[in-house]
C-alpha cells in the first residue's frame, strides 16, 4: 500500500494538482485574514461581519440571500451558477490559449489584443450581415444560425492573424514573442477603437449607450441556450460553455494524441533538436501563435455572441481582462487543457463570489480581487512548489528504499555463521563439487 501511494504521489499530474490546491488554500487563508483585518479595523463592520464575510469568501456561489431575520441562507442557486459558467467561457479559451503557446515553448502574454481583434470581427460580422427567422436564405436575409457562424469563425480567424504576427517575427527574426506581444496588444487597441468609431454600430437606440456597440440580438444573433437557461433559470449561460469545453476537449486531443502536437511540443523543447530531427521549427512556432490567437478571439467570440452583453469601444484606454485572466487560469492548471475547463470555472466562481460580498455586506468585491492576486503570484511559483513536493517525496521514497534494503540484508546476516565462508567456498567439505568451487571463485 505505502509503495502504491510513493507511486502516485511520484506522479507529476500529482504533484501539479498538489501545488494548485497549495496556491489556491493560501490564497484563500490570506483573504480570509484580510477581512479579519478589515473588520477590526472599520467601525461600520465590526468583528461580527468577519465571520459573514469569510462565509461568502468560500461559498459565495451558493449564497441565496438573507432570511427575514438577516441572517445569511445558503444552497443551490441557479442564478449564481449560471453566471459562473457564463463567466467561465472567455477565462477557459483564453486560459487555453496561453497553455497551447506555454505548451510549445512560448508565452502568449498577446491574447488582450487577439481577443480585441475577435471581439471586432465578431461583432461587424454579426451585425452588419441581414438576418432572418427563417432557417433559409431569403429576401436578401441569412438565417440567424449561419449568420452565428460566420461571425464565430471570424472572430476565431481574426484572432489566429493577430497571434500569428509574433509567431513570425519570432520564428524569422528572433524578436521575443512577449515584447511582439504587447506592442500588438496596444495596436489593437487602437485599431479596434477606430474600427468602430468609424462604424454605424454605435448603439443610439438606447440613451446614454453611444459609447457602446449593439449587442448581437439586435440583429437577431444570439448563442442558442441548450436547455441551459431552464436549468440555471434567470442567469446568462447559454451554449457557449458547451462548445468551449469542445475547445478544451480537442485541445487536449491534438497536443497529446496527434503528430502535430507531438512537433509543436517538441519545437517547444528544443527548438534546434527539432530542425536537426526533420521537423520545421519555423511554421511550427507560427502556428501555434496562430492556434493560441484562435482560441482568444474563440473565446471573445462567445461572450458577445451571448447577445445580452455590450462592448464598450473606446478600448484603446484600457486592455481586456479576460485576455490577462487566462495567464492565471493556464498556470493554475499547469498548461493542461482539460484542468484549464476548472480554473476557469473556479476563477470565475471567486467572481461571483465578490460580487455577493459586495451585494450582502459592507465589504468590497475588491477583497476577491486580492485573493486572485494571491493565487497567481503563487502560481507562477508553482515550480518551485512542486520542487518542494519533489524533494519531499524523494526523501520518503529514499527512507523507505534504505529500509528495504536493510530488512533483506538481515536475515541473510543472521544465516552465515562466522565459519560459512569456509564451507560456501567448499572447504572442509568434501563432497563439495568442482562447479561450486567455481561459482564460489566467481561471486568473490
Amino acid at each position: 500500500m505505502k509503495e502504491k501511494l510513493s507511486h502516485f504521489y511520484a506522479k507529476d499530474g500529482t504533484k501539479s494538482v498538489l501545488s494548485s490546491i497549495i496556491s489556491i488554500i493560501i490564497g484563500m487563508v490570506v483573504g480570509s485574514i484580510i477581512i479579519l483585518i478589515v473588520g477590526i479595523s472599520t467601525k461600520s463592520l465590526g468583528i461580527s461581519s468577519v465571520g459573514e464575510g469569510i462565509q461568502l469568501v468560500f461559498g459565495g456561489l451558493f449564497s441565496t440571500g438573507r432570511n427575514a431575520a438577516g441572517h445569511l441562507t445558503f444552497g443551490f442557486n441557479s442564478t449564481n451558477f449560471g453566471n459562473m459558467l457564463f463567466r467561465a467561457i472567455p477565462l477557459i479559451l483564453t486560459g487555453l490559449s496561453v497553455a497551447i503557446a506555454y505548451k510549445t515553448g512560448l508565452f502568449n502574454i498577446g491574447a488582450p489584443g487577439q481577443y480585441l481583434m475577435g471581439t471586432a470581427a465578431t461583432l461587424v460580422v454579426a451585425l452588419s450581415i441581414p438576418t432572418s427567422s427563417s432557417t433559409l436564405y431569403e429576401n436578401g436575409a441569412f438565417p440567424a444560425w449561419l449568420v452565428w457562424i460566420l461571425a464565430f469563425l471570424a472572430g476565431m480567424l481574426a484572432g489566429a492573424l493577430w497571434g500569428a504576427i509574433p509567431g513570425l517575427v519570432k520564428a524569422y527574426l528572433n524578436i521575443n514573442e512577449v515584447l511582439a506581444c504587447i506592442m500588438c496588444n496596444w495596436i489593437a487597441a487602437n485599431l479596434v477603437t477606430w474600427i468602430f468609431e468609424s462604424s454605424s454600430l454605435r448603439n443610439t437606440v438606447e440613451s446614454g449607450k453611444t459609447g457602446y456597440i449593439y449587442k448581437t440580438s439586435y440583429n437577431g444573433v444570439a448563442t442558442a441556450k441548450l436547455g441551459l437557461d431552464k436549468l440555471f433559470s434567470g442567469s446568462q449561460v447559454n451554449g457557449g460553455i458547451v462548445v468551449a469545453i469542445i475547445l478544451a476537449i480537442a485541445v487536449y486531443i491534438l497536443m497529446d494524441k496527434t503528430t502535430m502536437g507531438y512537433q509543436l511540443k517538441a519545437c517547444g523543447s528544443n527548438r534546434h533538436s527539432a530542425r536537426y530531427a526533420g521537423i520545421p521549427d519555423k511554421r511550427n512556432i507560427v502556428l501555434s501563435m496562430a492556434i493560441a490567437g484562435a482560441l482568444a478571439g474563440a473565446g471573445a467570440s462567445l461572450y458577445y455572441l451571448a447577445g445580452n452583453t455590450e462592448f464598450f469601444w473606446s478600448t484603446y484606454q484600457s486592455l481586456p481582462d479576460a485576455g490577462f485572466n487566462g495567464i492565471p487560469v493556464a498556470l493554475l492548471a499547469s498548461c493542461n487543457p482539460i484542468a484549464v475547463i476548472f480554473t476557469g470555472c473556479f476563477m470565475s466562481m471567486l467572481d461571483i463570489c465578490g460580487l455577493q460580498l459586495t451585494n450582502l455586506t459592507a465589504y468590497n468585491e475588491y477583497i476577491t480581487d486580492v485573493i486572485i492576486s494571491v493565487i497567481v503570484y503563487l502560481s507562477a511559483f508553482s515550480l518551485l512548489i512542486r520542487m518542494l513536493l519533489t524533494s519531499k517525496g524523494s526523501g520518503s521514497q529514499t527512507a523507505n528504499a534504505n529500509a528495504d534494503v536493510d530488512t533483506k540484508a538481515k536475515p541473510s546476516a543472521a544465516v552465515v555463521s562466522p565459519g560459512s565462508a569456509d564451507t560456501a567456498a567448499g572447504k572442509g567439505n568434501p563432497s563439495t563439487p568442482a562447479s561450486a568451487h567455481a561459482k564460489g571463485g566467481d561471486a568473490q
